[in-house]
């Protein structure tokens, strides 16, 4: 009976997770799927179930088609800004640079301290069409800034910087150690066979460090869509006419300010989808890489 005791334990310490996952995590998606089955302004005594019809206006509706190709753009300016761009200093960084990492690493992860907030507050006094200190030397010279935030790509420009500017010191210093748990003798090897350091990148050190990069690349997506919330609420709201906005920030807009909650439900319940996808293809390379190792 003791041993019995003893097999149960371990479900026992994990119990108070569980139950926050249920409540927390587990419930709301429930309940959000079922939201997405019937039209609701959260306040009405009683729903209308409309079927698939939610489903349908996040693909057919001409504001969420809008919305949908903006986190198509958000996604391909997220990727080159906190990606490729960490990904390319690293690697001169790591093999161009051998001095001095430990400073590049402090400097670069300072922002990452910061609040987005605060970036967005700043941004924005730096980017001020009129008086902001770029459009005052940009005036010396005879150049008018554009107002940014009037214009839909302009704007998603600007917020991706700002939260490149959150996050590319975290994704920099996961891919540099990432970059460093290469074993050494693989690369002085190449070294003494003459191989140059562009090939010996493009053959050994990408192929090898493809599990962290897999890595770096679904969380720059799924982080990156989650982080740009912040600056799009502070800086344009979404505007000008939805230019701005993406897939999660709609889902909160239909949700919390049109009253849309079989809308905004649908969006939350294909988003969730997506990074569903994006998380499962992690797994695999993860853990073939884990494998490969083993």
């Amino acid at each position: 009976m003791h041993n019995k005791n003893k097999r149960f334990l371990p479900f026992l310490y994990l119990l108070p997770t569980a139950i926050l996952l249920v409540v927390f995590l587990v419930i709301p998606i429930l309940y959000t799927f079922y939201l997405s089955f019937f039209d609701w302004n959260l306040i009405a005594p009683t729903k209308e179930f409309v079927g698939l019809r939610n489903y349908l206006e996040v693909f057919t509706d001409p504001v969420n088609q809008k919305v949908i190709l903006n986190t198509l753009i958000y996604i391909v300016f997220l990727v080159v800004l906190n990606f490729l761009v960490p990904y390319f200093i690293s690697l001169v960084v790591k093999f161009f640079i051998s001095k001095m990492q430990g400073v590049y690493k402090v400097l670069f992860f300072i922002p990452s301290l910061f609040s987005l907030v605060v970036g967005a507050m700043v941004f924005t006094w730096i980017l001020n069409p009129v008086s902001g200190p770029i459009a005052y030397i940009l005036k010396n010279f005879g150049i008018a800034m554009p107002n940014w935030s009037n214009s839909g790509i302009l704007a998603i420009t600007v917020i991706c910087f700002i939260t490149n500017w959150k996050v590319f010191g975290y994704n920099f210093i996961l891919l540099l150690t990432g970059l460093g748990s290469i074993p050494k003798n693989i690369i002085d090897a190449a070294k003494v066979d003459g191989i140059p350091k562009w090939r010996l990148i493009w053959n050994v050190i990408l192929p090898m460090n493809r599990g962290i990069g897999i890595y770096v690349l679904i969380l720059t997506i799924v982080q990156g869509l989650q982080y740009v919330f912040t600056p799009i609420n502070v800086i344009t709201t979404g505007g000008p006419y939805y230019g701005s906005s993406n897939m999660i920030y709609q889902t909160y807009l239909n949700a919390f300010v049109l009253y849309k909650t079989g809308t905004s439900s649908a969006l939350a319940i294909v988003t969730f989808v997506i990074f569903l996808i994006l998380l499962f293809i992690e797994i695999r390379f993860v853990e073939r890489k884990a494998k490969n190792y083993a």
